[in-house]
């Protein structure tokens, strides 16, 4: 059956919907945003962002004024749909598709004969599948590819998404794309579909062979991460300077060695490795370890600012003259994006460890968020919280924090995990 695409609906509007379906509407395509949130249906509807992303703001902007983009609280009939709900880790690391079930639910009172149904949320192996049999239990009238084969009435793909926030516009149009659908006829759907606005490869593959292929690199980037946090701690104890050594040791025409930082965050690399230790928990050693690695970072962090505030309080400076400024809580430079972020977490502890005493130095977003607001830390300036702070924490080297030495004042302790003074020297 031929899938001929008119209308496009996106199934959530963060960091990966919401630039999709600028994409679409660029090529004068119908398209419905939906998400479940007021607040961001009513911003898009106005030609407004809720996120910060480098030409978001224009692209939304002129397909809503064009009447190409539209946002809605419920899902409309489309002749494709596009996936891209959260898919978070609850206790236990294991993974929690509520959101893609949430999202069947919301789009099978509107499916049609024709209709391609593409999930790109990145997931554990066999999640499409799951999302192929919910939707086959919601409407018996249809047929569906794990019935029917190539003769469903509706096609059913994956296509993971393989972006860079701070890019995410520019990538997915030139990025390749891995296309898994759950027959042949569907991958070829789905590819007719991205073909629409991709100018990368659309790389056709089985379904479970997508779905692996995401958590795969996620998890090799994780495990290189992991080398590069466990070299840092290492050095640290034998005083040596890790920047240094990696900068030689990358000399090496075979060797790349990542740089450390004080964790790792974000949707995609602190989460995705747990999917494939959850499908494969007697077998996913190295990855497991490397998660675990990279997971105990910031707490490695936090004891650095500990034993600096107990030197301070040996010193003679009394504890309620400790005074800690964070800089960057975002999990990755010059973005304004929170989940999963390490930098966040260290700040959070440390304010609950010395209440009223830490500032965050955060230049990528206006407030804190709610989970932060709660009087124990401030959002502070640069100059103000270098001025103020007697512990200065070098958690994300936004381009704010590179640009000129930090001036500190003397005595200050300074905790610097992405090498900021070995880079600006």
């Amino acid at each position: 059956m031929e899938c001929v695409v008119n209308t496009v609906s996106i199934i959530g509007l963060g960091y990966i919907g919401l630039p999709t379906a600028t994409l679409f509407a660029s090529r004068r395509l119908q398209v419905i945003g939906v998400d479940v949130s007021t607040y961001v249906v009513d911003t898009i509807n106005r030609g407004n962002i809720h996120i910060v992303e480098p030409e978001l703001d224009i692209l939304v902007q002129a397909a809503v004024r064009a009447g190409y983009l539209r946002a809605t609280l419920c899902a409309e009939p489309a002749d494709a749909f596009v996936i891209a709900v959260p898919t978070p880790l609850v206790a236990h690391n294991k993974p929690d598709l509520s959101y893609i079930e949430a999202a069947a639910q919301s789009i099978a009172p509107v499916l049609e004969p024709g209709n391609v149904v593409i999930l790109e949320s990145t997931s554990p192996v066999g999640a499409t599948e799951r999302l192929a049999e919910w939707l086959a239990k919601m409407r018996p009238d249809l047929s569906f590819p794990q019935q029917c084969g190539d003769a469903s009435d509706i096609r059913i793909a994956y296509c993971p998404e393989r972006v860079l926030p701070g890019r995410i516009v520019h990538e997915l149009v030139c990025n390749d794309r891995i296309i898994g659908g759950m027959t042949r006829a569907c991958s070829e759907a789905a590819a007719a579909l991205y073909k629409l606005v991709v100018q990368g490869e659309c790389i056709l593959t089985d379904v479970r062979t997508a779905e692996m292929c995401k958590l795969a690199e996620n998890s090799f980037r994780d495990v290189n991460i992991a080398y590069a946090n466990e070299l840092s701690i290492i050095c640290d104890e034998l005083g040596i300077d890790v920047w240094e050594l990696i900068r030689l040791a990358n000399r090496h025409p075979r060797v790349s060695i990542l740089q450390p930082g004080c964790g790792v965050g974000g949707h995609c690399i602190a989460v995705d490795p747990w999917f494939i230790v959850d499908s494969a928990p007697d077998d996913a050693k190295l990855i497991r370890t490397a998660r675990n690695v990279n997971d105990s970072k910031p707490g490695w962090v936090i004891e650095k600012v500990v034993q600096a505030a107990n030197e301070l309080l040996i010193s003679g400076v009394r504890a309620q003259d400790i005074r800690i400024a964070c800089l960057g809580i975002a999990f990755k430079p010059n973005i304004d994006d929170l989940r999963e972020s390490p930098a966040m977490e260290i700040a959070r502890t440390l304010a609950k460890r010395y209440q009223g005493n830490v500032a965050v130095v955060e230049p990528n977003i206006q407030r804190l968020p709610d989970r932060a607001s709660d009087g124990r830390m401030v959002l502070m300036n640069l100059h103000d919280a270098i001025a103020w702070a007697n512990i200065v924490v070098l958690l994300v080297d936004h381009a704010e924090f590179m640009r000129n030495p930090l001036a500190l004042k003397e005595g200050t302790k300074f905790i610097d995990t992405r090498g900021i003074c070995t880079r600006t020297q």
